[in-house]
């Protein structure tokens, strides 16, 4: 999997590049929230249901069927959220498939079970340059962990930046022009 720091950092790359209007900062939170809800699935462990499980990590939860009703849920609290209910299911339809979407760009674990529940096979990219990130908060401190810190901030973090920086001189100059 990827780290925690780079599945939030999706949703802010999507704020930015986005219809300022569209996205409260309640939605953007939710959205955060969203892009590291499906490594909740590590909990699995333990109740002793195994990894290659449907149930087990990369399994269900990093599916796009999981992105989509998640998505369709939230959106039902959009005037809460202070956004439309159409920005609410796309903001956290993508931001919770890019979870799968990383993970399926690493270098270890069983892949992701991206087409459950039609498919249970687990698929990675044929290009997987992110190092996988370690389980557990204790685990990622360790020499392995800034590994995969250098692996994310090139693969990662470096692509979200440039396409957010980019995105906003566009705007800047789309509303330039308009004037």
């Amino acid at each position: 999997m990827a780290s925690l720091f780079s599945h939030v950092l999706v949703p802010c790359a999507l704020k930015a590049i986005g219809k300022e209007s569209a996205v409260s900062g309640r939605l953007l939170l939710l959205a955060c929230i969203a892009a590291a809800l499906p490594d909740a699935d590590v909990i699995a462990f333990k109740f002793g249901i195994p990894y290659e499980s449907d149930l087990g990590h990369r399994g269900l939860s990093h599916s796009i069927v999981f992105a989509l009703g998640l998505g369709i849920f939230c959106s039902l609290f959009s005037r809460w959220l202070n956004s439309s209910a159409a920005a609410v299911f796309i903001m956290v339809s993508l931001a919770t498939l890019s979870h799968a979407l990383l993970d399926a760009l690493t270098n270890g674990g069983l892949g992701v079970a991206l087409y459950w529940p039609f498919n249970s096979e687990r698929f990675f990219f044929p290009w997987r340059p992110i190092q996988v990130s370690p389980i557990g908060v204790a685990n990622f401190f360790s020499e392995r962990g800034w590994r995969v810190i250098q692996s994310e901030l090139v693969w990662i973090w470096l692509p979200l930046i440039s396409a957010s920086v980019g995105g906003l001189i566009i705007k800047n100059l789309l509303k330039r022009a308009a004037k």
